[in-house]
């Protein structure tokens, strides 16, 4: 694990994440409109680093699936702008896809109060990282992911270590190049090269904005895989306001082509459940039979009318 830089050798940091960007060399000069527009042209460049490591994400996807369908859980640890997304994109996972709050988790260093409040100090803390993983009972049918666009935080390298120790498949996501042995360590690495920031060292910038991008790809390609989506329709999602029992029913009535008032119902008699309505609605089943065929089928809504189409033929 990178150990904390002296003041001397902070001058000469090689990682990427800390240098110099000389295209914004001189941005305490610029005026409003020059500033967003140096900062928009630098963001431009985000989106072909993360392109550049699909392949990786790829892999992430295939183990985040593989914990997840073993009733394990993909974890998410970082520190400050890291954990914070590792946190955001996990609690975005129930309202959208309708998922266990237990099963992707985010975990920061500081605790909950470091998501709304700077706690820059918790990072230095490989033992509390550590700690984490005891606590959350991190084991081999859990993935988790570390998260630091620096390679350096002693917070998730200290959780990393449990984590393997525990016989957890293990990640990481950083923005600089990794060195041979962080790679040998872990099942996959992530590392999009953004390049240094427009503010040196502010990594909620360009490196905020690709960890984001492959939380997001990483988190929903997982939930495709997983049935959480039928074509391109949230269809596991839960109704827990008005607008997204909007969205249920205009998504019942979009696949199966009925009415408001039939997809109401159907959603009623379905428990709010849109999978389970979507079957319901294809077949004369009841909501029962239709959760047992959707448990049978990995979830996946598709391949459950197929199935009840060939039983009709």
């Amino acid at each position: 694990m990178p150990g904390p830089l002296s003041p001397a050798d902070a001058m000469t940091d090689l990682r990427l994440t800390e240098q110099r960007n000389p295209r914004s060399a001189d941005l305490d000069t610029l005026g409003a409109r020059a500033l967003v527009g140096l900062i928009n042209d630098e963001d431009a460049g985000v989106a072909s680093a993360v392109a550049d490591v699909l392949d990786d994400v790829a892999l992430a996807v295939e183990l985040a699936e593989s914990a997840l369908r073993a009733g394990g859980r993909l974890v998410y640890v970082g520190a400050g702008t890291s954990g914070r997304l590792g946190v955001l994109d996990a609690a975005e996972m129930p309202p959208t896809f309708g998922t266990d709050p237990d099963r992707v988790i985010g975990v920061i260093a500081g605790g909950h109060r470091a998501i709304v409040r700077a706690c820059e100090g918790a990072e230095d803390h490989p033992e509390e990282g550590g700690r984490a993983m005891d606590d959350l009972r991190i084991g081999p049918t859990d993935f988790v992911l570390g998260i630091a666009t620096s390679g350096a935080t002693p917070y998730v390298h200290g959780a990393l270590d449990r984590a393997r120790a525990r016989r957890a498949r293990t990640g990481f996501l950083l923005c600089t190049p990794p060195d041979s042995d962080l790679v040998a360590r872990h099942d996959v690495v992530i590392a999009p090269l953004v390049g240094p920031e427009v503010v040196t060292g502010s990594t909620r910038m360009k490196a905020g904005t690709a960890t984001k991008m492959v939380l997001n790809a990483l988190s929903t390609a997982v939930m495709v895989r997983l049935g959480k989506v039928h074509g391109n329709l949230m269809v596991d999602l839960r109704v827990t306001c008005r607008k997204l029992r909007d969205r249920a029913q205009r998504i019942v009535t979009e696949v199966t082509g009925c009415s408001a008032s039939e997809a109401r119902d159907l959603l009623e008699r379905a428990a709010g459940e849109v999978k389970t309505a979507l079957v319901m609605a294809s077949t004369e089943w009841s909501a029962e039979e239709a959760r047992d065929r959707l448990e049978a089928a990995g979830g996946i809504v598709a391949r459950v009318i197929d199935s009840a189409r060939s039983e009709e033929g």
